[in-house]
């Protein structure tokens, strides 16, 4: 039986996942308005992902024997002024969401909660990828103009970009 607070901070954390999930649909949607379907079909993709990680948390807590609980969030931002804009708020957001499982880990350690404390490495290695490849986008958005030929070639990119889960 896990700690009741471990168990709580676990299914907050696989609602945020959820709320994440929504916050890069809006993102999404924004692309999709500014007719650059490439980038909308990142954040599909990613909110895809997001849902994954989601689904992730929701599997381990019941895996314990445990409940997941599913709670509802507030409306994710749905305001942006450019595709920079759009790209270093999913950062920020990227960055909150390691806080929260370096908080997670934390509490884990702390009550010698060995199975979620591995369970958490895959997560804590996933967002040192994500961190990268969100601030990696942003240096190269940083140096094109939205309307050159390196910009609709990242669209172009992006348009082929899935989601294989990577277990």
């Amino acid at each position: 039986m896990l700690n009741e607070k471990l168990l709580n901070a676990l299914n907050e954390q696989m609602n945020y996942e959820f709320y994440s999930a929504h916050t890069y649909m809006a993102m999404a949607a924004y692309c999709s308005s500014e007719s650059i379907d490439g980038f909308a079909n990142f954040f599909l993709v990613q909110a895809e992902e997001e849902r994954f990680h989601a689904m992730k948390f929701y599997n381990f807590i019941n895996a314990l024997g445990e409940r997941a609980t599913i709670t509802g969030f507030e409306a994710p931002n749905n305001q942006f002024n450019s595709i920079l804009d759009v790209f270093e708020k999913a950062l920020t957001q990227e960055k909150e969401v390691t806080k929260r499982i370096y908080q997670l880990s934390d509490l884990a350690w702390d009550t010698r909660e060995h199975a979620t404390i591995n369970f958490l490495k895959w997560f804590i290695e996933e967002q040192v990828e994500e961190e990268d490849m969100f601030d990696s986008i942003i240096h190269k958005l940083k140096r094109i103009d939205e309307d050159s030929n390196t910009f609709f070639m990242m669209d172009d990119e992006f348009s082929k970009r899935t989601f294989t889960p990577d277990e």
